[in-house]
């Protein structure tokens, strides 16, 4: 890891946080106490920060320096605010159209998801803060360099970020098998964040409550469900297909 690409040090640490520095988690040392140390603690809440808590060896591996503890990695592309996204993209014009992931951990799949999101035009991606994947340099590299196109945005939860985005008019599009319509009866011609899930818990039931529509991928073959980042794929496409044809495109 380069030094560039971390901040080291309780105090250096709180400062980057108010300075709004991109920073990607947090690693502080298990037993980590003091009045500072409480002070980062709370400032990292306070900003949503994630914040784990390591072996000191593991601290010690990124540097031998006196990171008194703490050690903060920086994100490798800025993330964007959905709350500056949403007039934004209303100001400009567009019928956005927006992909939320909840739960989705695996590097690979959140690369090859905003790769098609790129692809399709797709305006951002949404994350939590908590359990879910970030922008490292892995997810760079398996995105093909999507994630240096397309935003990012990372929000407290999957939960606060559907309730604002519904609020704001976007229709909210929950892709599961617990839906009764078949996807492509769904309506994507209007503003619209499609959830996906991860593969093994699928969409938290909380925002399966408030989304307005549920839309299942039909499944024929054996296996019971797809990989999330070709379920993303098949939903993002079909809001493409339906958008090209209400404006008479081929």
């Amino acid at each position: 890891m380069e030094k560039s690409d971390y901040i080291f040090g309780l105090r250096a640490i709180i400062e980057a946080i108010e300075a709004g520095k991109d920073i990607d988690k947090i690693l502080v040392k298990k037993d980590i106490n003091g009045d500072l140390a409480r002070e980062l603690l709370s400032k990292a809440k306070e900003y949503g920060v994630l914040v784990r808590r390591v072996p000191q060896e593991k601290l010690n591996r990124i540097t031998m320096k006196n990171h008194q503890g703490a050690i903060a990695i920086l994100a490798a592309v800025p993330y964007h605010r959905l709350d500056n996204m949403i007039p934004a993209l209303y100001e400009e014009g567009r019928n956005p159209l927006m992909i939320v992931l909840d739960g989705v951990t695996d590097i690979r799949n959140f690369g090859a998801i905003a790769r098609t999101a790129c692809c399709a035009g797709a305006d951002a991606i949404v994350i939590p803060s908590h359990n879910s994947v970030s922008i490292t340099a892995d997810a760079i590299k398996t995105s093909a360099g999507a994630l240096f196109h397309i935003p990012v945005c990372r929000e407290k939860s999957t939960l606060d970020a559907v309730r604002q985005l519904k609020d704001n008019g976007y229709k909210i599009v929950a892709a599961t098998e617990k839906g009764a319509r078949n996807y492509t009866e769904t309506d994507f011609k209007v503003p619209v964040a499609i959830v996906m899930g991860a593969e093994e818990t699928g969409i938290s039931d909380e925002v399966i409550k408030i989304a307005d529509d549920l839309a299942a991928i039909p499944i024929i073959g054996d296996i019971s469900s797809l990989n999330v980042s070709v379920a993303a794929g098949i939903m993002i496409y079909e809001a493409v297909r339906q958008r090209k044809m209400d404006k008479g495109l081929d």
